[in-house]
């Protein structure tokens, strides 16, 4: 499996199941989630508009995938409602395909644009390593088989703070066809819509 195979085979709509671990406050919490993933062409508007804000040649693109969720967060004893949408971009390493840049819109809670780095193991695992002013994190996600993707996730800041999370991710109906990208244009109406929203 090649970078862009992953991403096309995340497409789809993923019931997700979360639990975590904060080591400061020595307490965990629990959530779940519905996640809509949908893989567009490099030459989409959106991926476009994403790379020029990031200041890099849209040609250098893979492609993109948009990614929406309605979750429900458990934390002592109360309910959180969180719904948002952020817009991922591939930029491959020109020497190392299954490595490069991943682009992220200003989604998950973020305020400033912040580029990860990924990689995809021999063991069709992916790796993505984020890093700004105030937080670092790591992700693992990989198949377990076609319709359940499982995902570690760590996060630390500079007061040492680190949070360790799993989650279990299963498919709501079928695994996606084998398709190119480039006939996969809905996405951007959704997406553009959730942002405006």
């Amino acid at each position: 499996m090649d970078i862009k195979e992953f991403f096309e085979q995340s497409a789809g709509k993923w019931f997700s199941q979360r639990t975590s671990h904060h080591k400061e406050f020595r307490q965990a919490d629990n959530g779940k989630s519905t996640m809509v993933m949908e893989t567009l062409a490099p030459e989409n508007p959106e991926v476009i508009k994403l790379c020029q804000e990031y200041h890099i040649d849209p040609q250098l693109a893979l492609c993109g995938t948009t990614i929406t969720w309605d979750s429900t967060i458990v934390w002592d004893k109360t309910q959180q409602q969180q719904r948002g949408a952020t817009l991922l971009v591939l930029i491959p390493d020109s020497d190392k395909p299954n490595e490069g840049s991943l682009l992220r819109s200003q989604g998950y809670g973020k305020k400033t644009s912040v580029v990860s780095r990924y990689s995809l193991g021999s063991d069709d695992v992916l790796t993505l390593i984020a890093d700004d002013e105030t937080m670092s994190s790591e992700d693992r996600i990989w198949f377990a088989s076609p319709n359940l993707r499982m995902r570690t996730s760590i996060l630390k800041n500079g007061d040492g703070f680190t949070q360790a999370s799993l989650y279990s991710e299963i498919r709501l109906g079928a695994a996606p066809q084998p398709k190119k990208v480039e006939d996969t244009f809905s996405a951007t109406r959704f997406y553009s819509q959730s942002s405006n929203g």
